[in-house]
């Protein structure tokens, strides 16, 4: 379980253009700052803004977490 080859590419480009105001959803530094936050979002469906995530790939996410947040 690695930034860039499981949890980077989750994120499409739309998805890091709309919360560039806030973080880059395609650094390892700003999503692991935020990871907790991102986690409660895509948990509570409110992040991407178009639709929610299949709970796999939620679990992908929390397990990148639960692991330390590698790079």
């Amino acid at each position: 379980m690695h930034f860039e080859q499981d949890i980077k590419p989750l994120f499409r480009e739309q998805d890091r253009d709309a919360m560039n105001f806030a973080f880059d959803l395609w650094s390892l530094d700003d999503v692991s700052g935020h990871a907790d936050d991102i986690l409660g979002r895509l948990q509570a469906g409110t992040m991407p803004c178009d639709g929610a995530w299949p709970d796999e790939r939620i679990a992908v996410f929390r397990h990148w977490i639960d692991a330390g947040k590698p790079a």
